[in-house]
């Protein structure tokens, strides 16, 4: 098995004061490729921390991409460090001080002497280019282990990822094949609730399945070999047919998919939302598809009176609906009432009548995550209309305490 690791290096990205975003660009394009991440790492800018793990790195991967420690300031680090790792000089590369000499010049600059440092490289390395900034990759081998060295900056970070390190690990490499990932975007259910149907399922050899679980959601991810387009939909059909309940979308986000949905309907959708502070107005607007039929749309103020009858916030929140969709002259209108003592009302409106649930909470929430959870429930209701699914399923941290569906015709007496 091909080992293949990451070191990330600065106190700036181990104390956590800059996000390694370097590190989670690499594992996913990586794995897209076939060269999946056995091990990431992180040290700072001691020199004797990094001389540590580059010799226990060599020692157990066959592959390492080390980010940072590549500039020409003091605490930068990598190379001298690779040098004593691999017990060689430092050297002068004159072909990596002509370039550093000429970019300066074409800015009107005299080279700082600081930059001198970028073109002092291990004896043994080999010059990775970086055509936008001063600070060169180089790779090396360090006990028989592949390293690249690369710049923090993440623009020039992945332009060498991606036009130098990946061709030169495909020529060395020419069996690894890429992955694929196919994504099931979940709301709604838990993720023993989805292993209890999925674990079963004898995978064949190469592919594997994973989950992501944050609130609203829970992917589930089949990982397998590119290429393999007729077993990768016949697993995607199981899996489908096994968890279609609580699926809101495939392969893409739900905005995008609900987005898809109603360009396609072309029906346009007005709001009135008083426990959404906003969110399912906003959640509409994130798709460019869907911002097209959004019509006019209210936040409402929880000390608004919205004419609840007596403790029957069901029924007022169907009211709200209905006269949302009239006032607003649109084809649907969605709803969502304020939340008491754990429970909210959700309700939209369309030309062949209203549906309305009343949930409650059934475990606490902060008053953020309550808002994403009425957002999603209220979407997901849109979802099922224009999908023509089933509008009221079980939700697994909501309780259900009462539903309703007003057919139009009922309305119109």
């Amino acid at each position: 098995m091909l080992k293949i690791a990451m070191l990330s290096t600065g106190e700036e990205v181990l104390h956590g004061d800059i996000l390694d975003t370097n590190a989670a660009w690499l594992s996913k394009r990586f794995f897209e490729q076939g060269f999946s991440l056995t091990k990431r790492s992180t040290v700072g800018d001691a020199q004797s921390a990094l001389i540590e793990e580059l010799l226990m790195l060599s020692f157990n991967t066959n592959i390492v991409v080390v980010n940072g420690g590549l500039g020409p300031t003091s605490d930068d680090l990598s190379a001298e460090a690779a040098a004593e790792a691999a017990e060689v000089p430092l050297v002068l590369f004159p072909e990596w001080l002509e370039k550093l000499t000429a970019f300066f010049a074409a800015r009107g600059m005299t080279m700082p002497e600081s930059n001198h440092k970028q073109a002092m490289l291990p004896q043994n390395a080999t010059i990775i280019d970086n055509p936008i900034g001063t600070a060169c990759g180089f790779k090396m081998e360090i006990n028989g282990c592949t390293f690249y060295f690369t710049p923090g900056v993440p623009s020039e970070f992945k332009r060498m990822v991606d036009e130098q390190i990946l061709p030169d690990m495909r020529v060395n490499y020419p069996d690894v094949l890429g992955q694929e990932c196919s994504r099931w975007y979940t709301f709604g259910t838990s993720e023993s609730g989805l292993a209890d149907k999925l674990d079963k399922m004898v995978l064949p050899d190469g592919y594997m399945l994973g989950y992501r679980s944050y609130l609203p959601y829970i992917e589930v991810k089949l990982f397998g070999p590119k290429g393999d387009l007729d077993v990768r939909i016949k697993l995607m059909q199981m899996i489908t047919r096994l968890i279609d309940t609580h699926v809101v979308s495939i392969d893409q986000p739900m905005q995008h998919h609900v987005g898809h949905l109603i360009n396609e309907r072309k029906q346009s959708i007005s709001v009135a939302e008083q426990s959404t502070l906003g969110r399912l107005s906003t959640w509409l607007h994130s798709s460019p598809e869907a911002s097209n039929y959004c019509g006019h749309g209210w936040v409402l103020g929880h000390q608004v009176d919205v004419g609840y009858a007596g403790s029957d916030s069901l029924a007022a929140v169907l009211a709200l609906v209905g006269a949302t969709r009239d006032k607003c002259a649109t084809d649907i209108a969605l709803a969502t009432g304020k939340v008491t003592d754990r429970s909210f009302s959700v309700a939209i409106a369309t030309p062949e009548g209203e549906w309305g649930q009343m949930l409650s909470f059934n475990r606490q929430f902060s008053a953020d995550d309550q808002a994403t959870l009425i957002t999603t429930v209220s979407v997901d209701m849109l979802r099922r209309y224009l999908s023509g699914k089933t509008m009221f399923v079980s939700y697994s941290s909501l309780n259900r305490e009462k539903e309703m569906y007003v057919p139009h015709n009922l309305l119109a007496n």
